[in-house]
């Protein structure tokens, strides 16, 4: 069986707004108040906890590699708390899964986000039964861009990893796709979306109406 599968992050979901509310969350404990503005940080929250609080404790003086690790565990704690406040599919996504279901295709989620609060997520958005398979950043003691998660997930869908295709968002989504010797599917309608064609993926998506199409063509 052939699969396709979705990153999670500006993938499949708008996630920025949860995300960057857990990060401010903890500059605030600090008494330094919202480092991160929601929408001209969107991109940053996309790349995960981390990147948020490196880009928030850059514009203070005084906080440094181990202050984020500190930080790390109460931003994961506070975005669990409100894991779905802001967050949002993005349009047509559903019903292009659900096509390619229907045509053969199995489908599955490979996220850098932790294995837990993705399924929480996609639970909690009343969509993690549509997919077969979800593996996390800490399903296998490696993550994106190794493509050994993806590989993972292929295979718990019933699929043969050579013979899958990674819709994703980002140069971590690009790299795993690389690495694995499949193709990949960038999106343009994310907060990072002008810099996707630049990684030169065998396709851009603009809409998620057209990817059942796309997906065969790719396939054939």
């Amino acid at each position: 069986m052939k699969t396709v599968i979705f990153d999670l992050d500006g993938t499949l979901a708008d996630t920025s707004g949860d995300l960057i509310a857990a990060a401010n969350a903890c500059f605030e404990g600090l008494g330094l108040g919202k480092l991160l503005d929601p929408k001209t940080d969107a991109g940053t929250a996309l790349r995960g906890g981390r990147a948020m609080l490196t880009l928030g404790f850059s514009r203070v003086d005084g906080y440094g590699e181990d202050e984020i690790s500190r930080q790390y565990p109460i931003l994961l704690k506070a975005y669990g708390e409100n894991i779905d406040t802001h967050t949002v599919m993005y349009p047509g996504a559903m019903e292009a899964v659900e096509t390619l279901k229907s045509r053969g295709y199995g489908v599955g989620i490979c996220t850098n986000k932790p294995e837990g609060l993705a399924e929480t997520l996609m639970t909690n958005l009343g969509v993690r039964g549509v997919f077969g398979a979800l593996v996390g950043a800490d399903t296998l003691p490696v993550r994106k861009p190794n493509p050994e998660p993806l590989f993972e997930t292929a295979r718990r869908l019933g699929g043969d990893p050579a013979e899958t295709c990674l819709i994703g968002d980002s140069d971590t989504d690009r790299n795993t796709a690389l690495a694995a010797g499949v193709p990949s599917v960038l999106v343009t309608f994310g907060p990072s979306g002008e810099d996707m064609a630049a990684l030169k993926p065998e396709a851009l998506l603009d809409d998620y109406a057209d990817l059942p199409d796309l997906i065969d063509r790719l396939f054939s």
